[in-house]
């Protein structure tokens, strides 16, 4: 399992948007899918995936939230031809955010938003060793803008295996962007490969509950930890998500909890889950003894 898994809330289209992605990606496929029933949307259905090889998570819970394009997944395409064919499939329905074509950092590049709202990056390199691969792009917009160097700063030090890999940053004359400040930003959180970037330009659209970070802990001493020193807005705290001081979503997890909603006894998935959603953070030992009709 990933340590950080990203998760993207849609209505009710998790299972038709996962079955699109893995039709259109090599090494693709789902791996798991669970029910929360009784939820205040209904049945809940998260479905865990992988793009490429990358592990993400589909989940169709009403429609609170909506997907946009503060987070993005850039895929890095090592032929011109990979970013054509990705192009023609993830494009049918959806609208373009920058159009395919060459730009001064790739040959062949296109911003997508797909027919569910989710966007994509789609780029090719041809830079030696290159290999094709998939990195979540966070954008710090609005009250947020100019911010994205010190969300980086801040994350790379809470998490281990973590570091800085490079940044681009705006230079003087290219306003509302504030010189100095980070037009794409790449780093490595427990060795997996994010990106950033800030944009002062007016956009529509913000951090939102819609896309978060899944942090899949072993203990619930992780949780604990990585709950301490990640929450900072009290009323966002709910069955396991919070919001950082940047706005941004995670769900601090115990990996322990999947077996338990994934259990074939109704009765017991029912308990943990109606547990689950009156928890702030995750209580590993509490929902156990859901689990055991404690």
């Amino acid at each position: 399992m990933q340590k950080i898994t990203p998760h993207l809330w849609f209505d009710k289209e998790a299972f038709e948007a996962m079955s699109l992605y893995v039709s259109i990606f090599p090494n693709s496929k789902m791996t798991n899918r669970l029910f929360i029933y009784d939820t205040p949307s209904g049945t809940a259905d998260i479905i865990t995936f992988e793009i490429m090889g990358y592990e993400m998570q589909a989940f169709s819970a009403g429609p609170t939230f909506k997907v946009n394009p503060s987070v993005s997944f850039l895929v890095t395409c090592t032929t011109r031809d990979q970013v054509d064919e990705y192009w023609k499939k993830l494009s049918q329905g959806g609208k373009a955010l920058m159009e395919l074509g060459a730009y001064p950092f790739s040959e062949r590049y296109v911003w997508i938003e797909d027919k569910y709202g989710v966007s994509w990056q789609l780029m090719y390199t041809n830079e030696a060793n290159a290999k094709p691969m998939i990195r979540p792009v966070v954008m710090f917009t609005g009250e947020v803008a100019g911010r994205a160097e010190e969300a980086i700063n801040f994350w790379t030090s809470m998490f281990p295996k973590s570091k800085i890999n490079d940044f681009m940053r705006y230079e003087k004359g290219e306003e509302p962007d504030k010189a100095g400040t980070i037009k794409f930003g790449s780093f490595t959180l427990f060795n997996q490969e994010f990106a950033a970037m800030c944009s002062a330009q007016a956009h529509k659209f913000s951090f939102s509950e819609a896309i978060s970070f899944v942090i899949n802990c072993d203990t619930q001493a992780e949780v604990d930890a990585y709950w301490d020193i990640l929450s900072a807005v009290p009323d966002a705290e709910a069955c396991g998500w919070l919001k950082d001081k940047f706005g941004f979503s995670w769900q601090v997890t115990p990996t322990a909890l999947y077996p338990l909603l994934g259990d074939d006894d109704r009765e017991k998935t029912d308990r943990v889950s109606q547990t689950l959603m009156e928890m702030k953070k995750l209580d590993m030992a509490v929902l156990k003894a859901a689990y055991d009709g404690k």
